[in-house]
């Protein structure tokens, strides 16, 4: 696996570099060597944040983590992204994805994986509620009214179901689906 390595709002020391290329290098065994890595290690305030964002074909696998010590930040976002691949190669594994699709994701993914453990999911409750016809804006108003992150809703302007979500920063992000 390639690494792109870069620092926003600090300055990017060779051993920070080195935990890095460490700490990844255990996930060297997913990848074949063409897959690039791209880490970006940022300051903020109080916050030491760390991203990695590995593109695979079909998908992109993204993890963020936000603590007070650098190295903390890495060791979590290289935890978070190993749980994401194990999780992300049993779906294929399971067949949950199309025949052809898998062996074209597969191909960004090396042979020497091991099986990993399935990390089943289980459903706790189900509701069914009436999507009801508004715009986006008073979507986001109505998932503050109930306290909510997202809020699912049949889009007034375009006669879609789309569904609002509530981000960390407080802001809201619209989720739509693709046009086919």
């Amino acid at each position: 696996m390639e690494l792109i390595i870069s620092g926003k709002g600090m300055d990017l020391t060779e051993a920070l570099k080195t935990q890095v290329e460490d700490k990844l290098k255990k996930l060297d065994k997913y990848f074949n060597k063409e897959t690039k890595a791209t880490v970006t290690l940022k300051t903020q305030k109080n916050s030491q944040i760390v991203e990695i964002t590995i593109p695979v074909k079909g998908n992109v696998l993204r993890v963020s983590c936000d603590t007070e010590d650098m190295y903390k930040s890495i060791d979590q976002a290289v935890t978070l992204l190993e749980r994401q691949i194990r999780k992300y190669r049993t779906k294929i594994k399971d067949n949950k994805i199309h025949n052809l699709m898998r062996a074209e994701v597969e191909a960004n993914f090396s042979d020497e994986t091991v099986a990993e453990e399935n990390e089943d999911i289980k459903i706790v409750r189900k509701k069914t509620f009436i999507v009801k016809p508004m715009d986006p804006v008073e979507a986001c108003m109505q998932a503050e009214l109930i306290g909510h992150t997202f809020f699912l809703f049949k889009n007034s302007e375009t006669d879609t179901t789309c569904a609002v979500y509530k981000r960390k920063d407080g802001t809201f992000g619209l989720l739509l689906p693709e046009d086919e």
